[in-house]
């Protein structure tokens, strides 16, 4: 079986509406598989196109594992460099997907996060990690580069660290994976649901608009020139009174502070 992706709508005031997408591949560490990779892209995109979305969780099935990588076996039989180019063109797919996801992405990262799986993991907004979860990118140790998304590694981690997971496909535990700055926050794995939820929170009182905005800004300064990133908040800024949100919480905000002195 190739596995299923798996989307549940949650809706609460403390949070807002939250979709939380599982990748579920158990018997095989949740690896990506092309079919999971199409189904994994589609569901990403209905959800990009629900504007009433305020963030969204990723997370593997089971406590095993986040994503264990992309199927050794599909790759063991890719017949020759356009197969290769396909089937990776997929994993970029996915991971694009994360980051074009218009509001805030949380990794859950409940395990094994290895090569494909790192990829999707960077390309999380945050990141939360189990304390049993384990990353690494072993793809030199089978023959091939690390790629696509693994390009984010260096803004996480740095140029030299990257370069340990890359070229000595060392695999670090979550507490490394914390200190390099691989992940924002490790819990113990009974924990993990709270912790996200935490989050969820501190996102839920936040303007669903200004998330948005937020995000789409920060994406646009991992591309740009520094006197760039800085004006490109200007229109950001002014779209945000495209709505009433900035009058309403803004408004909200100087009653609460008024009734307090």
């Amino acid at each position: 079986m190739p596995g299923e992706i798996r989307v549940e709508i949650r809706e609460a005031p403390a949070t807002g509406r939250v979709a939380v997408v599982s990748i579920a591949h158990e018997a095989k560490l949740n690896t990506l598989n092309p079919a999971l990779m199409r189904d994994f892209i589609a569901a990403m995109e209905r959800l990009s196109a629900d504007a009433t979305l305020h963030a969204a969780v990723l997370t593997g099935a089971g406590g095993k594992a986040f994503v264990g990588g992309a199927d050794i076996t599909v790759m063991a039989d890719l017949a020759d460099g356009e197969a290769a180019q396909a089937f990776i063109t997929l994993v970029h797919g996915c991971c694009r997907a994360v980051r074009d996801c218009p509001v805030p992405v949380i990794g859950r990262l409940n395990g094994w996060t290895l090569g494909a799986g790192l990829e999707l993991a960077a390309a999380c907004d945050m990141r939360i990690a189990a304390e049993h979860a384990q990353f690494g990118m072993p793809e030199v140790r089978v023959g091939i580069p690390s790629v696509v998304e693994a390009a984010l590694l260096p803004g996480l981690i740095g140029w030299g660290r990257t370069r340990r997971l890359l070229l000595l496909a060392e695999t670090i535990g979550a507490a490394e994976a914390l200190s390099w700055g691989l992940v924002e926050a490790v819990v113990p794995a009974a924990e993990l649901d709270a912790a996200v939820l935490d989050w969820l929170g501190h996102l839920g009182a936040a303007g669903r608009q200004a998330l948005r905005l937020q995000k789409r800004l920060i994406r646009q300064w991992e591309d740009l020139p520094m006197r760039d990133a800085v004006a490109a908040g200007i229109p950001a800024f002014a779209a945000a009174w495209e709505t009433d949100e900035p009058r309403r919480m803004l408004g909200a905000f100087r009653q609460r502070r008024a009734s307090s002195t």
